[in-house]
């Protein structure tokens, strides 16, 4: 096992790793919509869905993947209300169109709109 981390992603902010590679398959932990920059959230979400998307790329990226090598997601929303405009955003980061579920939640941390996370091959 191994674990995954980078700067280009908001770190962890609880006992947990951003992801870990086992035997070739990278398991990002939820990325919520928070600017690892400055540590901001952007207001409504497809703003929020776009930080989420970029910061699940960025893992990906520290571990050799990339959004093409995605075969599985989790979604999390707030509310129903915004899948389409979560799945707008959503689709230009996941072309391949991995096997997907999504769900809503009474609430995410800090308050957040959606929270993404992936299964990927190396």
């Amino acid at each position: 096992m191994k674990v995954i981390e980078t700067t280009k992603a908001p770190a962890a902010i609880g006992p947990y790793s951003q992801a870990y590679e086992v035997n070739g398959i990278i398991f990002t932990s939820g990325q919520i919509p928070v600017d690892p920059a400055d540590g901001s959230i952007p207001e409504g979400i497809a703003a929020q869905a776009e930080q989420s998307c970029r910061n699940v790329g960025a893992i990906l990226e520290a571990g050799g993947s990339s959004y093409a090598k995605v075969f599985k997601t989790t979604c999390f929303l707030a509310d129903m209300g915004d899948f389409a405009a979560f799945n707008e955003v959503y689709a230009k980061y996941f072309t391949s169109r991995p096997a997907r579920s999504c769900v809503a939640v009474r609430t995410l941390p800090k308050g957040v709109l959606c929270e993404i996370e992936a299964v990927a091959e190396k």
